[in-house]
């Protein structure tokens, strides 16, 4: 039987400590810049709210909001979809850290179709500067693709290409460890690397803003193994807290199940409630 590197979700926390680890000692030798300017989107917390490590302030911010989407239809075709999303941004002088959980559940003509589930975690350090560096990782499921478990974990570096009050664009690219676990066919484990442009614009002095993250990873020793993920939405928003949505999704994979697409779209539309825009 073969015998295999495999990471499970303890590396998340480990990924994390290292961070925390950087940000101690970098706290040792400097003085964090506490001038900061309040933003309409933010929780700033105050110094007894703080997330504090030795008397340094870990955490000062916190961003979130909750988003459900759908799309249902009836007639020849019965299909029913539900995303439920959440964005949590917790961020201090030297290190940020996000995760974006998401559950997926659909069903077509009463057959169950997706039950996904996503859990991240990025671990950013030096994040205000323009160039910095991260940590990541994730575990996920999906009876859409016939995964039993996967996971993957990884560190890389970022540059903030373009930020001005109306647009921002991120790039950043990691080498990451995956293992897959599929239901029927063999386990799949192997090292990629993964490319990642994030961008957000605002037009109308906010009153449409158009978000979009794509992920390109391909193996790093077999180019024929190649995953990519892009999501884009257009949000109108309604007021400082909730916002209507609509977001369109196309994930590719090149090794599946047998029977599997490799190919999946979804269009959904929905709201989201928080104070992060």
């Amino acid at each position: 039987m073969k015998k295999y590197l495999r990471f499970s979700p303890k590396y998340l926390f480990l990924v994390f400590g290292v961070a925390l680890s950087t940000s101690a000692a970098y706290a040792q030798e400097t003085s964090p810049d506490t001038t900061q300017v309040p933003r309409p989107d933010s929780l700033l917390l105050q110094p007894a709210d703080s997330l504090v490590l030795r008397g340094f302030v870990l955490v000062d911010t916190l961003n979130y909001r909750f988003i459900g989407d759908g799309n249902f239809t009836r007639g020849n075709v019965n299909r029913s979809l539900m995303v439920l999303r959440a964005e949590i941004l917790a961020t201090g002088p030297v290190i940020s850290m996000a995760t974006n959980p998401r559950f997926t559940y659909g069903k077509q003509n009463n057959v169950l179709a997706e039950r996904d589930t996503y859990l991240d975690l990025f671990i950013d350090v030096f994040k205000k500067r323009k160039t910095y560096v991260f940590g990541l990782g994730t575990v996920e499921t999906s009876n859409l693709r016939g995964i039993a478990l996967r996971q993957l974990a990884g560190a890389g570096v970022g540059y903030r290409l373009l930020q001005t009050d109306k647009n921002i664009i991120t790039l950043t690219n990691a080498i990451i460890h995956e293992s897959t676990d599929f239901r029927e066919r063999s386990s799949v484990v192997i090292q990629r690397n993964s490319f990642r442009v994030k961008g957000k614009h605002l037009f109308l002095q906010d009153k449409i803003r158009i978000n979009h993250i794509t992920f390109l990873q391909p193996s790093i020793t077999d180019f024929s193994n190649l995953r990519w993920n892009t999501l884009l939405s257009l949000e109108l928003p309604l007021n400082r807290w909730v916002t209507l949505r609509t977001s369109f999704e196309n994930s590719y994979e090149s090794i599946v199940e047998v029977g599997r697409q490799r190919n999946d779209t979804r269009i959904t539309f929905g709201l989201s409630v928080g104070n992060r825009q």
